[in-house]
């Protein structure tokens, strides 16, 4: 006998075998239901626990209010054992108005949960794995509120977070990320792996150098590897997992070996491809309890009715869903984000007897001002912390004065670092993280669209996700082909995020402080050229540095230049460098040339846009990315569609050369990017038109 077996030598009380029994009656009853009744039900996939409900049980009746936990879509049983009604349940099932989880919106067992009395369950994405990332986020965002004081929890009332796998999902690289960090920093996380064998028709065999449990060791997180079928077992171990992580905050482990006795999903049968089906059904978790309940003081008769009650409770709750209003088309509209409080400017722009200060200043300011207000702020990211504050010096003196705990540095892994802002704003927080340059946010977009940008949408509303990305980009001093990208256009194709791009370091003070004040994600666009001022005639995105109270609603555009002229003049839309561009430019077209600046790429000023199109009658869209399928090119298409009767002349748009990368070489880039004199050809070209 081990040790672990010694500790949990105890049997359990008769009220913990009668209500997992009760329940998983009911889940087998809920699957049998929808299998016969595959026609209705089938009509929207599903899968259901089959096989797995006695580990998912041991974990769902254990779950306190003061828990977290991330069911993947196999988990019917977890909620049933939290507390949720088969109704509930079903009301997901057939996508009706009251799903309490997403309103209709998402797939069966694709839970969010904000319900007092119930643990909580920020939302849960369909993507195999990656809810690995924003579930390690929760814990970290637990271990620093603890750390920093904002929360006291009791003596054995210590949150727990609980983030549930198919065996199949942990070849996913987010995955290894999530472990990393969990391992590293020693976070409070329960990781249970339910290991049937299958990922669809895929085997194991084919699928995986080692098991859950052997991988898991490589990271250094301490495993138990158990018979998931056997609930006894189950419970008992999850009872010492979680003990032991509530009392030494530490990342466990589980590999539960269950057998998968249903359809991947209902529109993958299982009969399909599966050769394994009366070896699996030899595993079946039910009959196993229902002996143990025989050995253990019940009756044949109380197990009978137990099993009745279970299926009239699911057949009419059944009835009951399928009778449920289903949801308005004019619900469709609702939670695409969170209201904000900052609907206007407000504050001093340009605060007297103050001198002009680069813009990588006027960021460092607003983030120690919002951080010396806010205890529930953190900075983290690559090469942020004490030695380095920044690549850019952009977080130069924070960890210093603010101390390792809140500003601190990540491994690489950009993923972690956008994805775990789910997390760590789930629980209160409000994490201002940094991807290095924008060349490297590809292996975070996942995250970013699958994640961050969907959370308050999915789940009706519940979870936004309150978090600032900070993001250096653009061409600067030859940085070649991984330091010089510009990614907006790829970004605003994200519905769900905020975008600003500022040219200026007021501008990108004022959008800051918003963004934090913003429930909703927000990337922050910098260009590094800006930075410093240190490329000629750039000198204007140095500025008084505003009052700490000065805010800029996302949304509206700022005029840079008015034109003099009345006559044949040219309205310039563009953001960041762009503006720099056309300022420089315009010095050769005296009173001819307005420019807008947009400030913030979405939502974008439509009404500030077209009034000032309309006015001049030309226009010329400037963007520093290469030009063909850009957010520049889609914005001259919605400029025509709303100003086509006042138009004088074509809408233009100018950028980069359609080339895949910027060259190192100086001269190369020189003749990729658009500049001030290139700018003003244009110009010209379209005041004679």
């Amino acid at each position: 006998m081990t040790r672990i077996d010694k500790i949990m030598s105890k049997k359990l009380s008769k009220d913990i075998y009668k209500k997992a029994y009760s329940l998983m009656c009911t889940a087998r009853a809920m699957s049998d239901l929808y299998e016969e009744n595959k026609e209705v039900t089938s009509k929207y996939v599903h899968a259901t626990s089959k096989g797995h409900e006695a580990i998912q049980l041991a974990v769902g009746l254990q779950l306190t209010e003061n828990d977290w936990v991330a069911p993947y879509y196999r988990d019917d049983s977890i909620l049933l054992g939290i507390g949720m009604q088969p109704y509930e349940l079903m009301l997901q099932l057939l996508c009706k108005k009251d799903d309490p989880f997403s309103g209709g919106r998402t797939y069966y067992a694709h839970p969010s949960l904000k319900r007092e009395g119930f643990p909580k369950i920020p939302h849960q994405s369909s993507a195999t794995g990656m809810q690995g990332i924003p579930t390690t986020g929760v814990a970290m965002g637990i271990q620093y509120q603890e750390k920093e004081g904002l929360t006291k929890p009791k003596r054995g009332e210590e949150p727990v977070t609980v983030c549930s796998f198919g065996d199949a999902s942990i070849t996913e690289g987010e995955v290894a990320e999530a472990f990393q960090m969990a391992a590293l920093k020693k976070l409070p996380i329960l990781y249970l792996v339910q290991d049937n064998e299958w990922d669809i028709s895929a085997h194991a065999s084919e699928m995986r150098a080692v098991d859950a449990t052997h991988y898991a060791k490589g990271f250094g997180l301490k495993t138990y590897t158990i018979d998931g079928t056997d609930f006894t077992k189950s419970y008992e171990t999850i009872q010492h997992a979680f003990k032991e992580i509530r009392e030494k905050r530490t990342p466990i482990l589980i590999h539960a070996k269950v057998p998968l006795l249903n359809h991947h999903t209902s529109g993958v049968r299982m009969e399909w491809y599966r050769d394994d089906l009366e070896e699996a059904r030899s595993r079946d978790p039910f009959p196993k309890l229902k002996a143990e309940l025989l050995a253990n003081g019940f009756s044949k008769s109380d197990l009978v009715e137990i099993e009745k009650q279970a299926k009239i409770t699911v057949e009419n709750d059944y009835q009951k869903a399928l009778k449920a209003e289903d949801p308005n088309p004019e619900d469709l509209f609702s939670h695409d984000f969170a209201p904000t409080p900052i609907l206007e400017e407000k504050g001093d722009r340009a605060p007297k007897d103050k001198e002009a200060t680069v813009m990588v200043d006027s960021a460092l300011f607003a983030i120690k001002e919002i951080m010396s207000e806010h205890p529930e702020s953190l900075l983290y990211g690559q090469d942020v912390g004490k030695r380095l504050g920044g690549v850019f010096r952009e977080a130069a003196t924070l960890a210093q004065t603010f101390g390792y705990n809140r500003v601190f540095n990540t491994p690489i892994q950009e993923a972690f670092i956008i994805g775990s802002t789910v997390g760590m704003s789930a629980v209160g927080l409000k994490p201002i993280v940094e991807v290095q340059f924008a060349d490297y946010i590809w292996p975070g977009l996942n995250q970013l669209f699958t994640e961050v940008s969907r959370s308050n949408y999915l789940s009706n509303g519940k979870w936004p996700v309150s978090c600032i990305i900070r993001v250096p980009i653009g061409a600067y001093g030859s940085g070649g082909p991984y330091h010089s990208s510009s990614v907006e256009s790829v970004l605003a194709q994200i519905r769900g995020i905020k975008i600003a791009y500022p040219s200026n370091g007021a501008d990108l003070k004022g959008l800051m402080k918003s963004a934090y004040y913003d429930p909703n994600p927000v990337v922050i666009l910098e260009h590094k050229g800006l930075y410093w001022s240190k490329i000629k005639g750039t000198s204007a995105a140095k500025t008084i540095e505003p009052s700490e109270d000065y805010v800029i609603p996302f949304g509206k555009g700022r005029i840079a230049l008015e034109s003099e002229d009345s006559d044949n003049t040219i309205c310039i839309i563009t953001y960041g460098m762009g503006v720099h561009w056309a300022l420089n430019a315009a010095k050769n077209h005296k009173g001819k040339v307005e420019i807008v600046d947009l400030r913030t790429i979405n939502p974008i000023d439509e009404d500030l846009v077209f009034e000032r199109v309309n006015k001049h009658g030309k226009c010329l869209v400037l963007t520093e990315e290469p030009y063909n399928n850009s957010f520049a090119q889609s914005l001259v298409g919605r400029i025509q569609e709303h100003c086509f009767e006042k138009l004088d002349a074509p809408v233009y748009v100018m950028g980069s050369e359609n080339l895949p990368a910027i060259p190192l070489n100086s001269t190369l880039e020189a003749r990729m990017l658009p500049n001030a004199e290139k700018v003003s050809d244009k110009i010209g070209e379209i005041l004679a038109y």
